[in-house]
């Protein structure tokens, strides 16, 4: 017998305020068509002035623990995957746990960009697999519209705000691929990329959080062949293939990128849960989004495999093979 870190809850929250492709018109030489063929986005969310990362990810938080049939105190740990802190420090996760009037257990950061939450899945399976922690809420939380450079138009039009989270619990399991929660997973980076994708700011640098700066084409290359190669590193850990997986519940930043790499692993888009055409992409909140989206639309349900993978600035990648 093994223990399993089980999704016992999802949630998620995205901002009031919706923005069109055509909304960049005014200020840009781009247009709708122009948007949508290149990256599959339509529209996304924006946080209101003065709404934070912490906002967004307590109010997914609410939902995954309503989702559960649980309370703040009933959590032992809370795992955030951040870019976009509301402050250098404290963590996010320390803020959300006050929001939830959480008193007890403890919370932290995960950085690692777009892959923050794979990285931040991972992390809590750990700390449930070795006893430290018997009920973990994950979040994914980000506010990117505040890093983002509204001249550039190669950036600006991609990203969107919002927060999605899960509940995570310690259950006794057999030890097979049939068990439910997490299965198996793939962690990478490579510093040697740093320059692909970063922010141009930082406190031991300019003193201040600076902007999105992105090479997209090469991005582009690295990303296919890096998801596909992390899903089916991940598959291959537990003996498994494409052919058994699901749900595909990929970052979401690009459909040409997540068409892509789904066809490199053999997986119809039919097979593929697609959320970036009405949030754009959300970073670290985008798979847990996604996940909840999901859920609500009756794609995912109890005893579906799915592979959760994802890749951001580092460059750092990876995926998560788990049975919801």
């Amino acid at each position: 017998m093994t223990i399993c870190a089980v999704v016992k809850g999802v949630g998620h929250y995205l901002p009031e305020r919706i923005v069109p492709n055509s909304e960049f018109e005014a200020t840009l030489d781009t247009s709708d068509e122009w948007i949508r063929s290149r990256s599959g986005i339509e529209r996304r969310h924006f946080a209101a002035e003065g709404q934070t990362t912490s906002d967004l990810a307590a109010k997914a938080a609410v939902m995954a623990l309503e989702n559960a049939g649980l309370a703040a105190n009933d959590i032992d740990a809370i795992v955030v995957a951040t870019s976009t802190p509301d402050l250098t420090f404290p963590s996010v996760a320390t803020m959300v746990q006050e929001k939830l009037g959480m008193t007890r257990g403890f919370g932290f950061d995960v950085q690692a960009v777009c892959a923050g939450f794979v990285f931040a899945l991972s992390t809590a399976n750990a700390l449930i697999v070795s006893g430290q922690a018997k009920r973990v809420l994950v979040i994914g939380a980000e506010t990117f519209s505040r890093i983002l450079d509204w001249t550039d138009r190669s950036t600006c039009v991609l990203f969107g705000d919002g927060a999605g989270a899960v509940v995570l619990e310690a259950e006794t399991g057999t030890g097979t691929t049939s068990d439910r929660g997490v299965l198996s997973a793939d962690l990478n980076s490579d510093g040697r990329y740093k320059d692909i994708l970063f922010v141009d700011g930082g406190v031991s640098t300019t003193g201040q959080s600076g902007k999105v700066r992105m090479q997209g084409n090469v991005l582009f290359r690295q990303a296919v062949e890096k998801l596909a190669t992390t899903a089916d590193t991940a598959l291959e850990k537990i003996g498994l293939s494409g052919a058994d997986v699901d749900w595909i519940v990929p970052h979401q930043a690009n459909l040409r990128i997540i068409a892509a790499t789904a066809a490199r692993m053999n997986v119809p888009i039919e097979r593929v849960v697609l959320t970036v055409q009405d949030h754009g992409n959300t970073s670290a909140a985008s798979i847990p989004l996604a996940l909840s989206v999901g859920v609500a639309r009756g794609q995912i349900k109890p005893g579906d495999l799915l592979v959760v993978e994802a890749i951001g600035g580092g460059l750092a990648w990876g995926a998560v093979v788990l049975r919801w």
